[in-house]
């Protein structure tokens, strides 16, 4: 069991869910276990969108606002 504790209400638009697909492939393709890469795919995944939330506020939150903030936490 692995509970994530970041996220928010704007992340209930369309896209968010091919995002986080993403980000887990990405990880699943570098090696990470399937079970690593789901728990640290939704980790970042929840907070870039918090991170692009305080940038510019949750309403009209888009799932191509996460992109820079996903790039900036793993590298």
């Amino acid at each position: 069991l692995a509970i994530c504790t970041d996220g928010n209400p704007g992340m209930g638009t369309g896209g968010m869910g091919d995002v986080l697909t993403g980000v887990v492939a990405g990880l699943l393709a570098q090696g990470l276990s399937p079970w690593e890469a789901a728990m640290c795919g939704a980790c970042l995944h929840s907070a870039a969108a918090d991170m692009a939330a305080d940038s510019d506020g949750v309403r009209g939150l888009l799932a191509t606002d996460l992109l820079p903030y996903i790039r900036q936490l793993v590298n």
